[in-house]
């Protein structure tokens, strides 16, 4: 397995992780009629607005994870009001007039992608950037995580960056100790929406 810069063609193997990793890490192909829209949630954008902190690991078998990120997320946040949601909110229509409880996974996230949640900036603090990492299962457990993650977090040292934060479900339980173990520590928790954790560069 290999760890190399994503490259414009790798677009659909992310897609296919994303979805494939959607359920609290699990394959989530089963929650969306449409596989593509948590890759233009989560993945995309990166791939597209930051491709120098886009990392994927390959093999001979493909793309089996990757991770991303943006070195400034208010700014980062700015651009994909400008360059990302605009096409994606004509392509798909705002779910107004559907309770909430109501919606389907997919209209869960047309509503995102017309109201889209920003970091909380008073949170970030000393830790401007942000990242998303996902592996495939035939990619866990061989040390790949941390490696992928070094790779970046590095990447962000080198363009200057002091610190970065991620999001992750504490349901995630998994994934949380995987951040712990890396020494991010938490910043901020929003109950089951989530906790912001990060780590100083």
């Amino acid at each position: 397995m290999q760890i190399r810069q994503a490259l414009a063609t790798d677009r659909d193997a992310l897609y296919d992780i994303c979805v494939r990793t959607a359920d609290l890490g699990n394959d989530g192909r089963h929650l969306y009629e449409d596989h593509e829209l948590p890759g233009h949630m989560w993945a995309g954008a990166y791939l597209a607005l930051e491709p120098r902190l886009a990392f994927v690991a390959a093999d001979n078998d493909g793309v089996a994870g990757y991770v991303i990120g943006a070195l400034d997320t208010i700014d980062f946040e700015r651009r994909l009001e400008l360059d990302w949601w605009p096409a994606l909110r004509d392509r798909y229509p705002n779910p107004t007039g559907i309770a909430r409880d109501l919606r389907s996974r997919d209209q869960q996230i047309h509503r995102s992608m017309h109201r889209p949640v920003l970091t909380p900036h008073e949170h970030i603090g000393a830790h401007p950037s942000h990242l998303h990492i996902d592996l495939l299962p035939r990619a866990q457990g061989r040390g790949l995580g941390a490696a992928m993650m070094s790779t970046l977090l590095n990447a962000l040292r080198a363009l200057g960056s002091p610190g970065v934060h991620l999001g992750v479900s504490p349901a995630n339980e998994r994934a949380v100790a995987f951040y712990k173990h890396l020494e991010f520590t938490t910043l901020a928790e929003f109950g089951e929406h989530g906790l912001l954790m990060g780590k100083r560069l």
